[in-house]
């Protein structure tokens, strides 16, 4: 994928590719990275995996853009009013793709 990028490292490209995507994919930070390489044997410091993160992020970017599909950034916003002990509430839900049945309910 990037092979010319990974020329005059120090490290493999896959160890550099993994700690990126890990870093972009989960809430992970660099000094949780650290501990992780760590742990599977590989001595790399927090501040060469956010050199990483900052050199590569963008070309990965650039490669993997046209694969995604396309977001639609519409939301629906509805509103009913339930009437619950004599007292009248309204129920907002957001309808959005990511999360289809979030609602908030609010005194009136």
């Amino acid at each position: 994928m990037l092979s010319n990028s990974f020329k005059w490292k120090h490290f493999v490209g896959e160890i550099i590719l993994l700690n990126v995507r890990w870093y972009l994919k989960y809430s992970l930070s660099y000094r949780n990275l650290e501990e992780m390489m760590a742990e599977r044997g590989v001595k790399v410091d927090h501040t060469t995996i956010m050199r990483w993160v900052h050199q590569y992020s963008p070309e990965i970017e650039k490669k993997v853009r046209r694969y995604l599909r396309p977001t639609n950034d519409s939301w629906r916003m509805d509103e009913t009013y339930i009437r619950v002990k004599v007292r009248q509430e309204a129920v907002t839900g957001i309808a959005n793709q990511s999360a289809p049945y979030p609602f908030r309910v609010s005194l009136l």
